[in-house]
C-alpha cells in the first residue's frame, strides 16, 4: 500500500513500507502536527507556521532519498538492511520536541532528546508498538542512532552531523515558510555526490561547491532568521510569562488546577511522560489567553504582552566589555520605573559555529565534512575550500539585554545605552528601528 505526501519542499512524499506508515499513524508521531517547527519565529516572520510533523517527513524523505541510493549503487560499502532504520530514526528523531520546547526545557528541566527516546522505548507508546514488530530489539536501536551510539557511523552520521537529512530539510523548509532565500541550496546534487565510507559519509570532489553553499547558506539563516530579535524577544516573553506562572502556582494551586490542568505536573515537578505528551501549542496558547484576565498584575500584563505580539525592546551589547554591574544599572532603572526587573528585563545568547572541523579535545567534538578527491583520498573540507577556511572555528552570534521599549522614553535610561562603553553605535541605530 502506498501512502502519498504532497510537501511544498519536496513535491510528493511517497510511504510505501508498512512500519513507516504505521508510524506516522501513532498519536505521538501526530502529536507533532500541533508543535511549530520554528516556536516563537511566527511572530516574526508570518509564514513559519510549519510544524514539526511536516519536517519529521520531511528528513524521513531525503534520509529515504539517500539509503534508495546507497543500496542501488554502493552495495559493498552499505548494507541494505540499514534502510528501515536509518528511515525510522530520521522519521522519528525530533517526536520527543515538545510545544515551545527550546523555551520550556530551560524552565522545567526536560529534554526533547531524552523524551525522544523514551517515546520509542517505552512500553506504553504506540510507536514502541509498531518498531517491536520488526524485532524485539528494534526500539533500542533507533534510539541507540538517535542518541550517536549505533555502532555504524554512517547511519548516526546520516541523521546527525554537519551535514545530515535533518539539517538539509529545515534549511530548506525554514527557508521556505519564512520567505528567506538564504536557506536554498542545490539539494538535488548534494544526493547525488554523497557516498557511505568506512567511518561514516563523505562527499565527491565534483559536489564540494554545492556542500559551501550549504554551509553558507546554514550561516545565513542562523544570523538572519534564527537569531532574530524580535523572535528572541519572544521567547524572552515567554520565559518570563511561563515562570511568573509557576512562581504563583503554591499561591494559586486551584485556578491553576481549573485554567491550565495541563501545566500542573510541572509546576509540581512530577510529570511524567503522558504529561508531557498531552502539551502541544494550541493547549499552551489558551492558558495564555486565560491568564490574560488573571488579578494578577504581572502574569495577566505578561499574558497579554505574548498573546498580542507586544515585544519588549532589546539592545545588542558585548559580553567581553560589559559586566553584569553595567546591566544592573539598566536593570535597577527598569525597577525605578515600577516594573519587577525579574519579568521584565532579561539576558538571551545566541551563538553558532557553522562549520568546523574534528577536534577531539573538545568538550563536544563536532564530526567533520569529507570530500572524497580523484584519486580516493579523503580530504577534510575547509583544507579544500578557502570558503569555508574562512568560517571553520569562527563563533557568531550576540546577546541581547531585553526590556520595557516604555524605558525607551526615560533620558537617564537612554544616555547609559548610548554610552559606547556600552554599546556601539550602530547597534543603537539598528535597535532604534525594531
Amino acid at each position: 500500500m502506498e501512502k502519498v505526501f504532497r510537501d511544498p519542499v519536496h513535491d510528493y512524499i511517497t510511504v510505501t513500507h508498512p512500519v513507516i506508515a504505521a508510524l506516522i499513524d501513532t498519536a505521538e508521531f501526530q502529536r507533532l502536527r500541533r508543535i511549530k517547527q520554528l516556536g516563537t519565529s511566527s511572530f516574526t516572520f508570518h509564514g513559519a507556521e510549519h510544524t514539526r510533523f511536516s519536517h519529521c517527513l520531511g528528513v524521513y524523505h531525503i534520509a529515504k532519498r539517500i539509503t534508495d541510493y546507497f543500496s542501488l549503487n554502493f552495495p559493498l560499502e552499505w548494507n541494505p538492511d540499514e534502510n528501515l532504520l536509518t528511515q525510522c530514526a530520521a522519521l522519528l528523531h525530533d517526536v520527543g520536541h515538545g510545544a515551545y520546547s527550546h523555551t520550556f526545557e530551560g524552565l522545567f528541566g526536560t529534554d526533547h532528546e531524552a523524551v525522544t527516546r523514551e517515546i520509542i522505548t517505552s512500553p506504553q507508546t504506540e510507536v514502541n508498538a509498531i518498531l517491536r514488530q520488526v524485532s524485539a530489539d528494534f526500539p533500542e536501536k533507533v534510539a541507540s542512532v538517535i542518541s550517536h551510539e549505533y555502532p555504524n557511523p554512517q547511519v548516526v552520521q546520516l541523521i546527525s552531523s554537519q551535514i545530515d537529512a535533518d539539517r538539509m530539510d529545515y534549511l530548506l523548509r525554514d527557508a521556505y515558510f519564512t520567505g528567506a532565500v538564504y536557506g536554498k541550496f542545490d539539494l538535488t546534487w548534494i544526493l547525488r555526490v554523497i557516498v557511505p565510507t568506512e567511518n561514516g559519509i563523505a562527499f565527491k570532489y565534483s559536489g564540494m561547491h554545492a556542500v559551501e553553499d550549504y554551509i553558507v547558506s546554514r550561516y545565513q539563516m542562523y544570523m538572519q532568521v534564527y537569531f532574530h530579535a524580535s523572535s528572541r524577544s519572544m521567547e524572552v516573553l515567554l520565559q518570563k510569562l511561563l515562570a511568573r506562572a509557576k512562581a504563583l502556582y503554591k499561591k494559586y494551586p486551584e485556578y491553576f488546577a481549573m485554567s491550565s490542568p495541563c501545566l500542573v505536573p510541572f509546576f509540581r515537578e512530577e510529570h511524567r511522560l503522558e504529561d508531557y505528551l498531552r502539551l502541544d501549542d494550541g493547549v499552551m496558547n489558551t492558558y495564555f489567553q486565560i491568564w490574560m484576565t488573571h488579578e494578577d498584575p504581572i502574569l495577566a500584563d505578561l499574558a497579554r504582552a505574548y498573546v498580542n505580539r507586544h515585544l519588549l525592546k532589546s539592545i545588542k551589547f558585548n559580553r567581553d566589555t560589559v559586566s553584569l554591574d553595567d546591566l544592573s544599572i539598566l536593570t535597577q532603572l527598569v525597577e525605578e520605573a515600577g516594573y519587577d526587573p525579574d519579568y521584565y528585563t532579561g539576558v538571551h545568547s545566541n551563538y553558532d559555529l557553522p562549520y568546523d572541523f574534528y577536534r577531539p579535545s573538545s568538550q563536544k567534538p563536532r564530526t567533520e565534512i569529507k570530500i572524497l578527491q580523484k584519486d580516493g583520498a579523503l580530504t577534510e573540507l575547509s583544507v579544500l575550500s578557502p570558503l569555508i577556511k574562512s568560517l571553520t572555528g569562527t563563533i557568531h552570534g550576540n546577546s541581547r539585554f531585553y526590556f520595557p521599549k516604555e524605558m525607551m522614553e526615560n533620558p537617564e535610561f537612554t544616555k547609559h545605552i548610548q554610552n559606547d562603553t556600552f554599546f556601539d553605535k550602530e547597534e543603537r541605530d539598528e535597535s532604534s528601528k525594531l
